[in-house]
């Protein structure tokens, strides 16, 4: 199945969040509160918490990032 290409932001921004979300709660909950038999639901709630803080940060902030790079690289 391929996805229109004017849903690529779109994509490219849910995508980044859900993978940049799930990497940050889940070590943070590891480091602040430990492994124990509650770390999976502790990270799912800090996932489903910061996700939606996240999805529209990156959509927002992804064109600005996107056009300083293009301006300090050749």
């Amino acid at each position: 199945m391929k996805i229109p290409a004017r849903y690529s932001n779109l994509l490219f921004g849910g995508m980044l969040s859900i993978i940049m979300v799930t990497i940050i709660s889940g070590t943070v909950t590891l480091i602040n509160q430990g492994y124990d038999a509650h770390f999976f639901t502790r990270w799912f709630r800090g996932f489903i918490t910061a996700w939606p803080v996240a999805f529209p940060s990156v959509l927002v902030v992804a064109p600005f990032v996107r056009r300083v790079v293009s301006r300090i690289t050749v």
